[in-house]
């Protein structure tokens, strides 16, 4: 996830774990370096100014919240449909 001002949020989910982790995150400099090397390596990026402000609030290397599964299972839904179309 990231927004127009670079504040950048990326996570992973393993199957079999009860949700996905942050595994990174920063703004500005680091937010953009954190584009950067997604786009890089051909991972999709969703702009979402108002979940990536949210998930900003998770610790590194925490499980997202439950309260917000729903909107996370939404981007990956369409990350996964993006991925499966290359």
């Amino acid at each position: 996830m990231s927004d127009p001002s670079k504040l950048a949020i990326a996570l992973h989910y393993e199957k079999g774990t009860n949700a996905p982790v942050v595994v990174a995150k920063g703004k500005g400099t680091i937010g953009e370096k954190i584009v950067e090397i997604a786009k890089a390596h051909d991972i999709p990026i969703e702009e979402n100014e108002v979940l990536a402000g949210a998930l900003s609030k998770v610790e590194l290397g925490e499980e997202i919240p439950p309260d917000l599964y729903k909107a996370v299972a939404e981007v990956l839904v369409f990350v996964l449909r993006l991925s499966r179309g290359r």
